[in-house]
């Protein structure tokens, strides 16, 4: 994948990179995650941290994402790290135990360090809360902690990585929150958050029709014990199938409306919060339908998707990692619920 470009395809063309419109993007994570989750999440991943080449002036983009061979950052989320100001840039140090939920940080080329900034022995405030930068390492500086075990997307190696007193430049760190544009693209515009949840969601619809397609497979060919015929004679196994097959195009008919609707204001420089929230909406209801569907094969494939080895079992365990993430949150549908109501909502969650 690197070597096809597709971790470059969300950075700006004057660095190299494929400057993807948003739909289109959404369609190769879709592809992607067809063929597996974690292949999908860690693509996705890469390419959207890669926007923050858009923020930072482009000799040093460059440096990052051009200059290195296939070059990918893995990210954390929390700026749980400490980067104390010398001369000329910061020293940084991980907390104990490592900064966590570095997804493809054993292929990646850098790891961001997210940090809050000391000068002077106290917290440097940006405005009214403490600054907080990404500092890009070298991942041959950072140690990679083996702590990623868990019971679904285990091929996205999301471990943890520490770094330990290691000098960054001044200028290969970026404000994670509130960097302004350097590259001003329709990419770039909307909040990134919302670029990691179509993705996020485009990855969950594609394992669920691979899911539809591998329990269509098992359907024509499991006889039940003590059932007279094929799972595909039975009729409530004929409901579940058709109601999953209304679940997955409806939903993935709002995301991709959604992602059309954001795409076209922000090309011309109009994205509303009508827009970003509808876009949100759509990402949690498509991760969230995902669930439902694998869940409603799972439970139709009998003990067959019992078995580590059967694709229905991956899917089932993989659909309930990903619904645990930040971008499928329930508290999202209140936050939505909320906004069509009129009331005070958290802007920066859309």
């Amino acid at each position: 994948m690197a070597d096809a470009g597709l971790f470059h395809m969300a950075i700006p063309r004057a660095i190299g990179g494929g400057e993807i419109d948003l739909p289109t993007y959404v369609q190769v994570i879709e592809e992607i995650g067809k063929a597996d989750a974690s292949t999908g999440w860690c693509l996705n991943q890469g390419a959207i941290f890669g926007t923050y080449a858009a923020r930072m002036p482009r000799a040093v983009a460059r440096t990052i994402w051009a200059d290195v061979p296939r070059a990918v950052v893995a990210n954390t989320p929390a700026a749980t790290a400490r980067a104390i100001v010398v001369p000329g840039g910061y020293r940084v140090t991980s907390p104990p135990g490592g900064q966590g939920f570095s997804t493809g940080c054993r292929h990646a080329s850098w790891v961001a360090a997210h940090a809050q900034i000391t000068e002077n022995g106290q917290i440097r405030m940006e405005g009214a809360a403490p600054e907080a930068r990404y500092m890009f390492v070298p991942v041959a500086e950072a140690e990679l902690l083996d702590t990623w075990h868990t019971r679904g997307m285990r091929g996205t190696g999301t471990h943890h990585f520490a770094v330990k007193d290691v000098f960054v430049p001044t200028e290969r760190t970026v404000l994670s929150q509130t960097a302004t544009l350097v590259e001003d693209a329709p990419l770039y515009r909307i909040p990134r958050t919302l670029l990691f949840a179509s993705g996020d969601a485009a990855v969950a619809f594609g394992m669920s029709r691979t899911c539809l397609e591998t329990f269509g497979e098992l359907a024509g060919a499991k006889t039940p014990r003590a059932m007279p015929t094929l799972l595909r004679e039975q009729p409530m196994v004929q409901m579940t199938v058709g109601q999953a097959e209304a679940a997955l195009r409806s939903g993935r008919a709002f995301l991709y409306e959604a992602v059309r609707e954001a795409w076209a204001a922000s090309v011309n420089n109009v994205l509303a919060l009508e827009h970003r929230a509808n876009l949100r909406l759509a990402t949690t209801h498509g991760i969230r339908l995902a669930a439902q569907i694998i869940d409603s094969l799972y439970n139709a494939a009998g003990a067959t998707a019992a078995y580590e080895d059967n694709l229905i079992q991956r899917h089932f365990q993989d659909i309930h990692v990903i619904t645990q993430h930040l971008q499928g949150r329930l508290a999202h549908y209140e936050l939505i619920g909320r906004y069509w109501l009129g009331l005070k909502i958290d802007e920066a969650r859309l």
